[in-house]
């Protein structure tokens, strides 16, 4: 049995990270804002913008795929330590399940992912005073620094595609589905950073966002069925 990732899945976890816009804007739009503000008057003009915007986001992406890497790792530990066959399909299982939450979560019609969120806010706690070194941001290598600690802000959007990592076969697999939803979170946040809150209204529309988790559920749906047709 594979279950290891796919061309396929990387399109799926991209396209998990496009729809995820509707979440994307809400909960980080006003960090993407901060971050713009904080630039000097100068530094605001559309020459220096999307470079800086760019830096965010490129941190951001950086530090999904090394948490892609080390969920894969684990995932793919783990199953070695007990039967590989049934330790992948639990996996994919999961996976799959947390997909059908995620897509409940993005429409707005159930917020149990609120409460795997908060499993992070420890840890962020910690971190997050961090990014006041780097404020207000003068150059591209502040913004890459910045965005590196923004990738860690608790999203149970993330955590949801980093259990998919974990069944994605190994460290180097689960880097590159995280790097592919980071890819697809890219072009909603990079707007946001340069137009501000008229995106955030228009992705946070209940229609936009019951459209998104329609697509999502109906992904993990496929995945789930994939999983049980390999085995």
């Amino acid at each position: 049995m594979n279950l290891s990732i796919t061309g396929p899945s990387l399109s799926a976890a991209f396209l998990v990270g496009l729809l995820g816009g509707v979440h994307c804007v809400g909960m980080c739009g006003g960090l993407v804002g901060a971050f713009s503000l904080s630039q000097s008057p100068v530094r605001r003009r559309p020459s220096t913008a999307w470079s800086l915007v760019l830096g965010y986001n490129l941190g951001r992406i950086g530090s999904y795929s090394f948490a892609g890497a080390l969920a894969g790792g684990v995932g793919s530990f783990a199953a070695n330590l007990v039967n590989v066959r049934y330790a992948q399909l639990a996996l994919a299982v999961l996976a799959a399940l947390f997909m059908l939450v995620l897509g409940l979560y993005l429409a707005g019609w159930w917020r149990g992912l609120a409460v795997v969120e908060r499993l992070g806010e420890g840890f962020w706690k910690r971190l997050a005073p961090l990014g006041r070194r780097f404020i207000p941001v003068h150059s591209f290598p502040q913004a890459i620094a910045l965005g590196t600690l923004w990738g860690w802000m608790p999203c149970g959007l993330v955590y949801s595609v980093l259990i998919w990592a974990m069944a994605a076969g190994g460290a180097d697999r689960g880097a590159a589905l995280m790097m592919a939803f980071g890819l697809g979170t890219l072009p909603n946040l990079a707007l946001m950073g340069l137009v501000g809150g008229g995106l955030a209204a228009s992705l946070q529309h209940p229609c936009l966002r019951a459209a998104a988790g329609v697509v999502v559920i109906g992904l993990g749906v496929l995945n789930l069925t994939h999983v049980f047709w390999i085995f």
